[in-house]
């Protein structure tokens, strides 16, 4: 009989089991593996992010696509630009005309008229103002009564309410015509034609209609993300976020960034004070300084889809799978640049 230890040896029956070799392999690797799991719960960092979907976006304003619009009512004459034109600052996109056709030589003639009426004001105010000199100096010496030297100084006030009142027809009607003038519709900026309203020339448009869509060809452009609330309290300006575009092909690990491939990086930028109608916030982000540029114009277009992943803490896998499970927000921690509250005031040494 072989040797058994003393414990063993008061249990016959289990001292007689003789385990198969593979169960007792088995038995060794799944304590190995236990053993394993534990420490790569305990021991293997994990980045957290906060994931949210997005699309590309202009940063400037006027480098958002926009609407040319009719800057006067009347009807579309001649289109000067077709889809998909290149178009620079001032170029002429579509004449418009008037539903009278002889309304700017109309206005023309009665510009000339006001000219002359101005012209006929002015000269009877100089005759008026002689008249007024003479009055006083007859008065002085005895010779008109005050009431005629009265008589002259209202008449120079009513020749010089006419000559105001010219002037302001004048203005009218100067006004007038440069709204006239506009009749051609010039591009407020360099970019390329998207799409012409074909409807407009075959109909009366009004000030303000569109008339076409222009797109800028090379904007400054951001990501618009949107993300769920429960993160955004933690998401502060300066973070780093891993973005993947629509089009472009990436393979992303969310917990280790490293690794990834096809993946560019931002920062962001901005967040939005209110909610989405959605419940998201939106989330600004830009090109992270001293890394690598997003795509190209040509190959990453306004309005194309994003993916983004905004990076926040290092935690052991086990601590983000117990997050995860609990659907808690991300690690909250207080940043190294962040001023934790009022200190004593410094004290200054000075030289002797």
């Amino acid at each position: 009989m072989p040797f058994q230890p003393d414990h063993i040896a008061h249990f016959p029956t289990l001292a007689s089991l003789r385990p198969p070799r593979v169960t007792r392999v088995v038995a060794w690797l799944v304590v190995f593996t236990i053993a394993a799991v534990v420490a790569i719960l305990i021991l293997v960092p994990w980045v957290q992010t906060s994931a949210g979907a997005g699309q590309i976006a202009a940063l400037d304003p006027e480098d958002r696509v926009q609407d040319v619009t009719a800057l006067v009512p009347g009807r579309v004459e001649r289109w000067y630009v077709r889809d998909g034109d290149l178009v620079k600052r001032g170029d002429p996109i579509a004449k418009i005309t008037d539903n009278d056709p002889d309304l700017l030589a109309r206005l023309a003639a009665e510009r000339a008229q006001v000219l002359a009426e101005i012209a006929a004001a002015e000269q009877a105010m100089a005759v008026s103002q002689i008249d007024v000199g003479r009055s006083a100096q007859l008065l002085a010496e005895g010779l008109a009564a005050r009431r005629d030297y009265e008589a002259t100084q209202i008449k120079v006030a009513d020749q010089r309410a006419k000559l105001a009142e010219a002037r302001a027809k004048l203005t009218r009607v100067d006004v007038t015509l440069n709204r006239q003038s506009a009749q051609l519709v010039r591009a407020p900026r360099d970019g390329r034609i998207q799409s012409i309203n074909a409807a407009a020339g075959a109909t009366l448009v009004s000030a303000g209609d569109p008339l076409a869509t222009l797109a800028p060809e090379t904007p400054v452009r951001v990501v618009e993300l949107m993300v769920d609330g429960r993160d955004i309290a933690i998401i502060r300006p300066g973070r780093p976020v891993r973005l993947a575009f629509e089009g472009w092909p990436a393979i992303q690990f969310s917990g280790w960034p490293s690794v990834a491939q096809g993946m560019f990086d931002g920062r962001v930028r901005s967040i939005d004070p209110s909610a989405q109608t959605t419940g998201l916030f939106r989330v600004l982000v830009e090109p992270m300084p001293g890394k690598p540029g997003w795509p190209g114009a040509g190959f990453v277009r306004l309005g194309g889809k994003v993916r983004g992943w905004i990076q926040g803490e290092t935690v052991s896998v086990g601590y983000e799978l117990w997050r995860q499970l609990n659907d808690f927000p991300l690690e909250f921690r207080r940043p190294a640049d962040e001023p934790k509250g009022p200190g004593p005031d410094p004290v200054v040494k000075v030289k002797k």
